[in-house]
């Protein structure tokens, strides 16, 4: 971890809570302007979805307009970078995803643009399941009708994801590697994309967060075959778990959150820290979450979030998934 952040990103956040007078003192002028909100990933997607909505209501809380901004590619290491290499003002704000925050640095290694300690960590919003998706046209109704095709056909299936080094990407490549399974990877610059060609058949097998998919299943366009949490999803019930499918400890959940340039001033860090916290405990907000399958942060006793709590829990995720990538030959190609 570099100087600076541990500087500005955890210990300024620490000071703010030890001296809270002083922070808000600090932070008072903020915001006089519009926040630019960048969402490193195409409209359509679980990552654009929840960062519109926590959009709007950060703009009710700061009284000032959080403009989105979409600038997608690269698996979210553009729009990532873009924020990395941005002023360090407290007008500009990533909504990370696990692929940005953790799970790239693994896949694309020295290919990365940006360092883990060029990026604040501000608060984690939500978490949310991945599913396992099928065409509707496929002869392919569940898990063991995929691997048994797999098998039949080495490297004859292809499955898309939202984009290289995204948890649909990490998951699918761990499922292959433990199954000992080959099937091609076609990466999309976002959900949406990759959906559509889906729908259209023009891939047989897809990984994606269940927000993103959810109403392409509800309408019958796509198949679930399962779910990749430790736990049936409410809002696909009939779905089972990778677990229930045979994978007996398989669990890996998604995650979104708000990330600044490292050396933005830690009060300005703590502040939209303490918003993002704030909107994330809201029955309201909860409620809208799981209508998407998705759940909150849980980082803190209150079942919130901090920026001390979400940099910890980021520098585990970026552990976890080096491991993950290790076993399962995930990269960049």
């Amino acid at each position: 971890m570099g100087p600076m952040l541990r500087r500005r990103g955890l210990l300024g956040a620490s000071t703010v809570m030890a001296f809270p007078a002083v922070a808000r003192a600090q932070d008072a002028g903020w915001p006089r302007r519009s926040v630019r909100l960048i969402i490193p990933f195409p409209p359509g997607g679980t990552t654009d979805l929840i960062g519109r909505l926590l959009a709007e209501r950060l703009t009710t809380r700061l009284g000032q307009a959080v403009v989105v901004e979409n600038r997608g590619g690269a698996g979210g290491n553009i729009g990532a970078d873009a924020v990395a290499k941005s002023e360090p003002d407290g007008y500009t704000y990533l909504m990370a995803s696990i692929g940005t925050a953790s799970i790239n640095y693994a896949a694309y290694g020295p290919r990365m643009p940006y360092k883990p300690e060029d990026l604040a960590a501000v608060g984690l919003v939500t978490r949310v399941a991945n599913v396992l998706l099928a065409g509707k046209d496929q002869p392919i109704a569940n898990v063991a009708e995929m691997i048994a095709t797999a098998k039949r056909k080495p490297g004859a299936l292809n499955y898309g994801s939202s984009g290289t080094g995204g948890s649909p990407h990490a998951c699918m490549e761990l499922v292959k590697s433990r199954l000992g399974i080959e099937i091609q990877h076609v990466p999309y610059r976002g959900s949406g994309p990759m959906l559509t060609e889906l729908v259209g058949g023009r891939i047989e097998l897809a990984m994606d967060n269940i927000p993103s998919a959810l109403s392409f299943i509800r309408n019958g366009q796509i198949r679930a075959l399962a779910i990749t949490s430790k736990e049936r999803s409410a809002v696909l019930p009939d779905v089972p778990t990778m677990h229930e499918a045979g994978f007996s400890d398989f669990d890996a959940v998604a995650w979104f959150g708000i990330q600044a340039p490292a050396a933005t001033p830690a009060p300005i860090v703590a502040r939209m820290g303490r918003e993002i916290d704030f909107l994330v405990r809201q029955p309201e907000w909860i409620a809208k979450m799981r209508e998407f399958a998705a759940e909150p942060p849980r980082l803190t006793p209150e079942g919130g979030t901090t920026p001390e709590a979400f940099a910890t829990f980021i520098r585990s995720e970026i552990t976890r998934w080096a491991e993950v990538a290790q076993v399962s030959g995930m990269k960049v190609e």
